[in-house]
């Protein structure tokens, strides 16, 4: 049975591995430093988010990052940025991802964020239909600068 919650300790390391798996970045991802990971989870909590994991029958087998913040427009509104959205490759076309975004958004509007928002880079043309086909607008071209 597919449940998605917030990630617990024991959980980092699995859901660091499927991060690597799908990442466009190689060597970016340090599994071995799990406290690094595990403080992030804390500071995004004690901002209103969390991070999520997908298990099936126990098994961490996507995940997604929710960012809640204040927005300058909207009157101060507040806003949420979905990140690092993953699906284990072996279990992708399978709702998975669907029910990560379902309790993604529902944290969004209980945290009262008028919008929720992602990236998704040029090259994922399958997730790009995905994210369509779950009401999402491909609305601004995103850009980014590396500072390291």
């Amino acid at each position: 049975m597919l449940v998605v919650r917030g990630i617990e300790r024991g959980e980092v390391a699995a859901a660091v591995a499927i991060i690597n798996e799908g990442t466009l970045s190689p060597g970016a991802e340090h599994p071995e430093l799990e406290d690094e990971y595990w403080a992030a989870v804390g500071e995004v909590r004690d901002r209103r988010g969390d991070v999520l994991v997908a298990l099936d029958d126990g098994a961490v087998v996507g995940v997604c990052q929710v960012i809640v913040f204040r927005h300058f427009q909207h009157t101060g509104g507040w806003c949420a940025e979905l990140e690092s959205v993953y699906v284990r490759a072996d279990r992708r076309g399978q709702r998975i991802g669907a029910a990560i975004l379902e309790v993604a958004e529902n944290l969004a509007r209980a945290a009262g964020c008028y919008r929720v928002q992602l990236t998704s880079r040029n090259v994922r043309v399958d997730a790009h239909r995905f994210y369509v086909a779950h009401g999402y607008e491909q609305a601004a071209q995103g850009f980014r600068k590396s500072l390291l």
